[in-house]
């Protein structure tokens, strides 16, 4: 089994190659591949060193599967390409999200839905990936009608970027800048691109990726925020719900049974999830569960995952291992 990984060389692609090797997935070659300029780069994997070779090279190399975090236009341009000699491509990118005839997965929550004819399969954004996680139990018992959520993003988000931005103001360097605005020591209101309406496109992935993997019916409002945290994006949610909650540790009860999902919360002993604790960790934490006493059936989570991991890497990689058990 050939498996490629396309954008090796970026932060998410890092993440992907060390999760390959410490989920002990059983392959025969693993391919390396990135752009241009980093085609012949040397990557130490174990005590193999092997070459980063270009895409051509790669399609000629026939992978089985191969999982893309190289940019939405790379995946447009070069996932069919992949796909046309029988490759599964999983892909990170916002590229193929929304395309009706593309599988949105979150394994969790909608692996069932694979099937041997997928063969561009979409990785939900990081923020959508880590609410859902926790949505999805709550409404297939309870039924959601509506979600606000905003978020609290690391700079990783940005890639390595923001991540250098954040460490050259600490160091009150001058270089390269990510966002319009300083990072430290300040909370940007801004994700992704301004759109007409007034939202930024990060806010309207939540929105639009909820309803294709949740529930059509749901309504969702998000305010996606940047902040100076390195690892782990959090998010405040809201959620009204169609049903009753006769006691909110029915709640608790029900996300601590859900996989992939750590109930930690204990205000009384200052116990909740943060960033600081989520990374290099593949589960999603959920705390503050508290009912919210303004409107009927409604409450509060706040919800932390590390966005390089659950939010990116791993969830492709566990699509991966699905692909591989369903025999596809």
């Amino acid at each position: 089994m050939k498996i490629a990984i396309v954008g090796v060389t970026g932060m998410v692609g890092k993440v992907m190659l060390e999760l390959i090797n410490k989920r002990k997935i059983n392959y025969s070659d693993l391919i390396l591949v990135a752009s241009n300029k980093s085609v012949g780069k040397k990557i130490l994997i174990g005590k193999k060193t092997q070459f980063v070779v270009g895409m051509e090279e790669a399609i000629k190399a026939a992978p089985n599967y191969a999982i893309f975090s190289a940019g939405g236009e790379t995946s447009l341009k070069w996932a069919p390409r992949f796909a046309s000699v029988g490759c599964t491509v999983i892909d990170n990118s916002s590229a193929w999200r929304m395309d009706p005839e593309k599988k949105l997965i979150i394994p969790e929550v909608n692996g069932e839905q694979l099937n041997q004819n997928d063969k561009i399969i979409a990785n939900p954004n990081c923020s959508t990936i880590q609410m859902l996680m926790v949505l999805a139990p709550i409404h297939k018992k309870y039924g959601i009608k509506r979600v606000v959520v905003s978020t609290y993003q690391s700079v990783t988000g940005s890639g390595i970027k923001g991540l250098n931005q954040l460490k050259n103001e600490q160091n009150q360097i001058r270089g390269e800048m990510a966002y319009k605005y300083q990072i430290h020591r300040n909370v940007i209101p801004h994700c992704d691109d301004f759109l007409e309406n007034g939202y930024t496109k990060e806010e309207i992935k939540l929105t639009n990726e909820t309803k294709k993997i949740l529930d059509s019916k749901i309504q969702v409002t998000a305010t996606a925020v940047r902040v100076p945290v390195i690892g782990g994006h959090s998010e405040s949610i809201n959620l009204s719900l169609e049903k009753e909650i006769k006691n909110i540790s029915d709640i608790k009860k029900l996300l601590m049974k859900s996989d992939g999902v750590i109930v930690k919360d204990d205000p009384a002993c200052f116990e909740y999830p943060m960033p600081i604790d989520s990374q290099k960790n593949d589960s999603v934490f959920v705390g503050r569960i508290r009912e919210d006493f303004s409107d009927k059936n409604s409450l509060n989570l706040w919800v932390v995952s590390d966005n390089l991991r659950k939010g990116a890497a791993t969830n492709a990689i566990q699509i991966l291992e699905l692909l591989i058990k369903k025999g596809y």
